[in-house]
């Protein structure tokens, strides 16, 4: 099978942040552990895994579920499966798109146990998938989408490193905003596995910011979100129910990334993972989160 020391695959993203191919690191991919921490090894593209991005691109343009990528390659590593995701995301650079942050996903309990998995993943954000506060989501083209409630943050600094704490990103953070995420598997979701949410670029579809406020003083771990469809309260969760705190969710990213040789970026937008378990997205519906000390955020389903 054809492989490669490829600085290209993943140098198509030199325009966006934080991804692998845009530092010195370019065309390796560090070993992952669930901390990311530990050594690093240089991981070949292999040939199959632009075919298996490909693949999840087809599945998303047309609208139709593909079979698990874990059934079709068993014993497939979560390096492999990152380097499916970012061989994706640059189908999609190679196409226009342009990279805007990262999300963190499976952050809670909820969400891990409502997919079966005990660990956190993450994924890029790319700018089609963005929606306006407010704004109007048309569903038609995506598979089976989900709705979630978020903090999210703007990067004022870089944000790098293996040993970054909640701390670190406090100081790193000048303004919070609560979010939407909108998730949607390329996957037939029985039996789906932690490597297939991460080749399919943790399952992220679109997602809406709302206004940002400054970092406040108080702990954002206290402040409980509620997801609304119209004027019913569907679900809710506190900051703490991701891994702790959002902030500190970022900081498991920013441990990831560097084991990827590489890192958060000034101008990152990030969302930090759903309080709860996701809920079927309605059609036709205004759907919306808010909490005590946030602005709140919304966006309309057609």
């Amino acid at each position: 099978m054809e492989a490669h020391d490829d600085p290209g695959v993943l140098g198509t993203f030199a325009q966006g942040r934080g991804v692998p191919g845009t530092g010195p690191s370019a065309g390796s991919l560090a070993a992952v552990s669930s901390g990311a921490q530990g050594s690093s090894s240089h991981v070949r593209v292999e040939a199959w895994h632009r075919e298996e991005a490909r693949r999840l691109r087809r599945a998303e343009c047309q609208g139709l579920p593909d079979e698990l990528l874990s059934r079709r390659r068993p014993g497939l590593t979560l390096v492999d499966a990152y380097r499916v995701q970012w061989c994706g995301v640059a189908l999609r650079v190679g196409e226009g798109a342009r990279v805007l942050g990262h999300k963190v996903g499976l952050t809670s309990a909820a969400m891990q146990q409502q997919i079966g998995v005990d660990e956190p993943d993450s994924g890029v954000l790319l700018d089609y998938m963005e929606v306006a506060d407010g704004g109007v989501l048309r569903a038609a083209g995506l598979l089976s989408p989900r709705v979630e409630g978020e903090f999210a943050f703007r990067l004022g600094a870089d944000l790098c490193g293996a040993d970054v704490s909640e701390e670190d990103v406090r100081a790193a953070m000048p303004a919070v905003c609560l979010a939407l995420e909108v998730i949607d598997s390329r996957f037939d979701l029985q039996g789906i596995r932690l490597v297939d949410s991460v080749a399919d670029n943790a399952a992220c579809a679109r997602f809406v910011l709302g206004s940002s406020v400054p970092m406040p003083a108080w702990d954002l771990g206290g402040e409980r979100l509620t997801l609304s469809v119209g004027t019913s309260e569907v679900a809710a969760g506190e900051g703490r129910d991701i891994l702790g705190g959002p902030c500190r969710s970022v900081a498991w990213l920013a441990r990831r990334l560097d084991a990827f040789g590489t890192g958060l970026q000034a101008g990152d937008a990030v969302l930090a993972g759903a309080v709860h378990a996701s809920i079927p997205l309605p059609r036709g519906a205004t759907v919306s989160v808010s909490s005590p000390r946030l602005p709140p955020v919304s966006l309309r389903t057609e």
